[in-house]
């Protein structure tokens, strides 16, 4: 009975050119693999890594005090400039304030997440997934915009604190060296409170999707077994939701770590690594420098990533 199976009785031979073309297709899996990757895969190796690959050569030339035109001669002159006191402030400036506003945001979103997770049900999580994501569905500028007119000094927060009579905590606050200023839009804790709205979705929902791959019973076998709340939490919920809470560090880490829009509208005088590369890129004309400035979060990035597989954190996006 399987010597009737045949090629030709299972697909015909048509005699169009469509026909053998589909039959060819058929036939050859993998030819039609290689046809359906190739233009991303070509557009990813030329376009994205071949851009990559000429910022990371232009890190390496010098641009002459003199003339201001590019030497195109190998050197890590632009490197030893990108470590001087001045710029390496920047570095650190900017990874100062993307790990804080990652810690802050995962420690916020946690307890939404677990709520998410474990008690709505029904229309209640449909309702939580609207409100995390309808910021996401507004402007970017617009919303940082509201936020500048927000945490200005005639803003409707420091109006809230002057009818609780705590003005005079807002004042202290701004005392504080560092993380004060005039305002909160000019300071650092303005800065920091932006970059926390405007990420804290991409750390809610990784984190609620580990949550909810938790099974209940675990959580009630520790309660059987005579498990604190507390030690439940650290021995059982914590470890299981760790890779959620790496996988949305990822998202907060990266994009803090990248823009340059909120500490140019939301912030201090004092630049960050985005801002930098777009004054040496822009204003300098200091294109070297500009590609040794992105070649730090790359860097940066890539030993996160390399550590967050390690965590099992990519199982959770």
């Amino acid at each position: 009975m399987s010597a009737l199976v045949t090629p030709a009785t299972i697909l015909p031979n048509r005699p169009s050119l469509t026909g053998r073309l589909s039959d060819f297709l058929w036939k050859h899996p993998h030819v039609l693999l290689v046809i359906l990757l190739g233009p991303p895969v070509l557009w990813l190796g030329i376009i994205y890594l071949g851009s990559l690959f000429a910022l990371l050569l232009q890190s390496f030339f010098s641009i002459d005090d003199f003339s201001g035109l590019i030497n195109y001669e190998f050197t890590f002159a632009t490197y030893k400039q990108l470590l001087s006191d001045a710029n390496f402030d920047i570095i650190v400036r900017t990874v100062t304030m993307a790990a804080v506003v990652t810690i802050f945001s995962a420690l916020i979103a946690f307890p939404i997440a677990y709520y998410a997770a474990r008690y709505a049900k029904g229309k209640w999580k449909a309702v939580f997934y609207l409100g995390i994501m309808l910021p996401l569905w507004s402007s970017y500028l617009v919303k940082i915009y509201a936020w500048k007119l927000i945490l200005a000094k005639e803003g409707i927060l420091t109006w809230a604190f002057t009818k609780l009579h705590l003005l005079w905590l807002l004042d202290a606050w701004l005392s504080l060296p560092v993380i004060g200023g005039n305002s909160l839009s000019v300071s650092y804790t303005g800065t920091f409170l932006v970059f926390v709205y405007v990420w804290m979705p991409f750390m809610i929902l990784p984190i609620q999707a580990a949550l909810e791959r938790v099974p209940g019973n675990l959580i009630e076998a520790s309660s059987d077994l005579g498990g604190t709340p507390q030690q439940t939490f650290r021995h059982v919920l914590f470890p299981l939701a760790l890779p959620g809470i790496v996988a949305g560090s990822i998202f907060t880490f990266s994009l803090t770590l990248g823009d340059y829009i909120i500490p140019q509208i939301v912030g201090s005088s004092r630049l960050f690594i985005g801002q930098a590369v777009y004054a040496q890129q822009g204003t300098a004309g200091n294109i070297p420098l500009a590609a040794a400035f992105t070649v730090v979060p790359i860097v940066i990035m890539g030993l996160y990533l390399w550590m967050a597989k390690r965590l099992g954190a990519f199982d959770a996006l």
